[in-house]
Parts: C-alpha cells; sequence; structure tokens
C-alpha cells in the first residue's frame, strides 16, 4: 500500500472519530478547558508513527520534512514537540502547533473509554474535567453505562493497525513516533516518484 493511500486511510479514520466525539461532547456537555495544555504538558506519552504519518507527509509535501527531523534529532525535552507552552514557567497552559495533524492518542484522550478489567467502559478523562464539570462527567459515566455511545481507545487502536500493522503496533515516546513518521515518508520517496509530480519540493 503506498504511503498515499495509508495517509487517506489515517485521514478518514480521524475523520470518523471527530464525527463521533462531536456528537458526544454535544450529547454530555463536556469541553475541554480553552488553553489548557496539562494532557499535552506530560513528559511520558507514546505514541505510534501512523498515526502521525498524515502530518510527516504534510511536513514532506511542504518541503519541511528533513529540518523537523533535524530539529527532533537533537531536541533533548521529552515533551510532545508539537506542544507549545504559553509559559516558560508553566506547561500547563498552551496549544498544539499543528493541531489538524494531532496524533489518535491526542484525540482520544478526554472523550473515550477503556474498559476496566470486568469489562465495563470508563471514560478515560482528565482531572480537571472530572473536578471542574463533575455534574457533567458524572451524567455522562451514567449514560454510558445505560448504552451512550462512545468511542472506545482499543477499538480506534485495532482500525488503525489495519492500516500498517508495523507502524500502528508500534508504541513509542511520542518524539520518537514523530521521528520514525517522517522517516518513513523520507525513506519512500528517496527512491520512487514524488507524489502527484511534486519532484521540485525537496
Amino acid at each position: 500500500m503506498s504511503i498515499e493511500h495509508k495517509v487517506q486511510l489515517v485521514e478518514e479514520l480521524f475523520d470518523r472519530l471527530e464525527n463521533e466525539i462531536t456528537n458526544f461532547k454535544s450529547q454530555t456537555n463536556l469541553h475541554c478547558l480553552t488553553g489548557c495544555g496539562q494532557c499535552c504538558s506530560k513528559p511520558n506519552i507514546d505514541a505510534s508513527p501512523l498515526e502521525f504519518l498524515p502530518w510527516a507527509f504534510y511536513l514532506f509535501l511542504n518541503g519541511k520534512a528533513e529540518s523537523i527531523l533535524e530539529e527532533l534529532n537533537t531536541k533533548t525535552s521529552t515533551f510532545c514537540h508539537l506542544y507549545q507552552s504559553l509559559s516558560t514557567t508553566n506547561n500547563k497552559n498552551g496549544r498544539c502547533t499543528d493541531y489538524k495533524y494531532r496524533g489518535l492518542i491526542c484525540r482520544l484522550f478526554g472523550y473515550a473509554a477503556s474498559r476496566d478489567k470486568y469489562g465495563e467502559l470508563r471514560l478515560n478523562t482528565c482531572k480537571i474535567i472530572k473536578e471542574n464539570q463533575p455534574e457533567n462527567y458524572n451524567n455522562t459515566e451514567e449514560a454510558i453505562s445505560k448504552g451512550l455511545y462512545v468511542p472506545i481507545f482499543s477499538d480506534y487502536y485495532m482500525r488503525l493497525t489495519q492500516i500498517d500493522q508495523r507502524l500502528g503496533i508500534t508504541l513509542l515516546p511520542i518524539n520518537e513516533a514523530l521521528k520514525m513518521a517522517i522517516e518513513e515518508v523520507l525513506h519512500n520517496y528517496a527512491y520512487r516518484p514524488f507524489p502527484g509530480g511534486l519532484e521540485n519540493i525537496a
């Protein structure tokens, strides 16, 4: 399967998830606080290279893949390369610098569920939402137990893996996943024609 086709399938999966999360948020009234970056500011986030393949392909098409790869190779911080904090002293507030191309883990967290040891669905969301929106959170947990549809982490990662098993099951620290996604695209076009007649972009 070509890189272009994999990117297309990942983006279609993300579009489906976006619609499901939009519906879920409208039914539950759960929402992230404006400017909050607490979940992005954790240094131990793992992700798969496949979920960042659209981002890497976008960089490649815009002639930025090699420079960003060099930045990642010299980066010493374990915070996500795409996250930009609003303060040098407080990492908890910030934004994603490439929100359109954020990974699957970034899309799921807060508005998706996983199964506990009894097989029951439990919403995976942050302490801030639980503490600042307790009524919405409790109502949502009850609604899920009664059958309200919620995206499920394992289901979406299984669908992702079906696109490319090798890149989908490989879980790495997020910056390593970003690097591997770029390397995958660069290696692919090292000996192949550029997509769509874009021979002059690199």
